[in-house]
């Protein structure tokens, strides 16, 4: 058999109905975290039947350095691009870009640097959430998976159509009513939405007017063309007169942008927050001025308990039709909308025509948060519900609470209909506290996890490469700029189609079918971009039952 029609067949819809959650979608549970040793670098594992390939890594260089950006992961602000063990009382090197969410897309007719290349169709979009400066300065870069090493990665844009320098950015997606990229930046107040058209070089454009200025990070379509936007902004630390001085107070809001028309954003519109009614008090759940107020209220304790069932509804915060001047979302948020700790990413379910919603809560990443799991200390993961997408009111469940072998959710995407992958960014302190490193999970989502003897599936369990073990004993030295260990984030499953029926959310994923793909970043480090592949294992598995099926 020819090699994509057996990676097609691989999730064939009998394994899928027949296999317990054990070996959910046909995938070997990996059995254990990578622990943390200091100084040891340690290998991914994933499960047996899936294997990943580097589709680009930190030390590539662009095909058209220019500015701040000359390497993939790497800032050229040191010659040191790779580190190597620093003689003594040398502790800086270059510093890591740190490529974020992955978008990708089939295109044609795409152009680069060089303008005798074929680049291709395919194509994975980002930005980059680490660099130079204060503020920092970003860029986005395309990498073209069809093109040799010398044009695999294309930078399209350092700085925006005043001239401005871009900032860091979190998250993307492509929003295809305005044929643009949009990327976010968790910068707080100076934070918002960027839109990006496919040139080479790319036109940037600050819409945060708009959409307004905070830590935005996710950001997902709807089919009606809204914009739902998750915040990523820590709050205070309770204070050391109530023992809460390892837990935060909920800071973070999920938004929803209604353009006044969905084929120019730049037209303004409507930004809403989601407020949850109260089980405990007549009213909406809303942040408080004083941080132990939250930490231990009655409402956080609620919201991470099973069963317990939320009103929402969506609150106009700030209306716009000339977008010249940015606002503080999240300012207007607070005393409106219903803080959470640290909700980073959210996505929608496949085949509920955008009438589910998931999105994850990092929590305090601190195994000493005096909120423990019962007061979101160490997050989780919610479900909203809506009869269709631009409902104003819907319901509200927790879905999963973690706990410490389960928590810093981060990046996440359905892989089926049925199937969510979530991956945490837990942070080299609670590495520590745990001795273990980042997970990937697989969650049935028809599933009830209230029992905690049922857990989700590991399938990543996320190593160390030299460089993140180097970086992470440098944490905390003077003059050291980057991160430590390895961090999992841009889990990004999509057949690539850039038309509105194809944003994540509107067909039924079906990775190593031929047209869909699955695609990672492994942060920090050497900053590589992994697409996983149906391992030799899985291909001889299937090449064994045509076999038998022939006999």
């Amino acid at each position: 058999m020819r090699y994509t029609a057996i990676i097609g067949c691989l999730l064939t819809a009998s394994v899928i109905l027949t296999v317990p959650l054990a070996t959910a979608q046909g995938l070997t549970p990996v059995a254990a975290a990578n622990p943390k040793i200091p100084g040891v670098a340690a290998p991914n594992a994933l499960s047996v039947e899936l294997a990943e390939v580097v589709r680009a890594q930190g030390a590539m260089l662009l095909e058209n350095p220019r500015d701040w950006a000359m390497y993939y992961g790497y800032n050229n602000d040191q010659p040191n691009l790779v580190p190597l063990p620093p003689p003594a009382g040398f502790n800086v090197e270059a510093t890591k870009t740190e490529p974020d969410k992955n978008t990708y897309l089939v295109l044609h007719r795409q152009r680069g640097a060089d303008p005798q290349y074929d680049y291709g169709t395919h194509f994975l979009f980002q930005g980059h959430e680490g660099g130079v400066g204060n503020p920092k300065k970003g860029y986005i870069t395309r990498i073209n998976l069809d093109a040799d090493i010398a044009h695999r990665v294309t930078l399209l844009a350092t700085t925006d159509i005043h001239g401005n320098p871009l900032p860091v950015f979190d998250g993307s997606t492509w929003y295809p009513w305005a044929a643009h990229l949009l990327f976010t930046a968790e910068n707080g107040a100076a934070g918002g939405v960027w839109q990006a058209t496919l040139d080479v070089p790319s036109s940037v454009e600050d819409i945060s007017g708009c959409l307004g200025r905070g830590g935005y990070e996710g950001i997902q379509a709807d089919s009606a063309g809204n914009l739902w936007i998750v915040e990523d902004v820590g709050g205070a630390n309770g204070s050391a007169a109530a023992s809460l001085t390892h837990a935060r107070q909920p800071n973070s809001f999920i938004y929803r942008f209604v353009p006044n028309n969905i084929y120019d954003l730049t037209a303004g519109g409507k930004l809403q927050v989601l407020a949850v009614k109260s089980l405990a008090h007549a009213g909406n759940i809303v942040f408080n001025t004083t941080p132990d107020a939250d930490i231990l209220s009655q409402d956080e304790h609620d919201l991470h308990t099973y069963g317990s069932v939320f009103a929402t509804t969506w609150i106009t915060i700030q209306e716009t039709t000339n977008c010249s001047t940015p606002f503080g979302a999240n300012a207007l948020a607070k005393g409106t909308g219903t803080p959470f700790k640290r909700p980073e990413n959210g996505m929608f379910r496949p085949g509920t025509h955008f009438r589910e919603f998931f999105f994850t809560e990092t929590g305090d990443t601190n195994a000493l948060t005096e909120a423990g799991s019962q007061f979101g200390g160490l997050g989780g993961l919610f479900k909203l519900t809506q009869l269709h997408p631009s409902a104003e009111h819907g319901q509200l469940t927790l879905f999963y609470l973690s706990d410490v072998n389960h928590t810093g959710f981060d990046n996440l995407g359905f892989w089926t209909k049925d199937f969510l992958v979530v991956v945490e960014d837990a942070g080299d302190t609670l590495h520590t506290q745990r001795n273990a490193l980042d997970s990937a999970y697989l969650f049935d989502v028809r599933l009830d996890f209230s029992n905690p003897a049922r857990q989700p599936i590991r399938i990543l369990a996320q190593g160390r490469d030299a460089s993140a073990t180097i970086d992470s004993g440098l944490m905390g030295t003077t003059g050291f700029q980057n991160d430590g260990d390895n961090e999992i984030t841009g889990i990004h499953v999509s057949d690539g189609d850039p038309t509105p029926g194809g944003i994540l959310g509107a067909k039924t994923p079906r990775p190593f079918n031929g047209k869909w793909r699955v695609f990672y970043t492994q942060q920090h480090g050497d900053n590589i971009t992994f697409e996983i592949i149906p391992s030799r294992h899985a291909v001889d598995a299937k090449d064994r039952s045509d076999e038998r099926e022939d006999d």
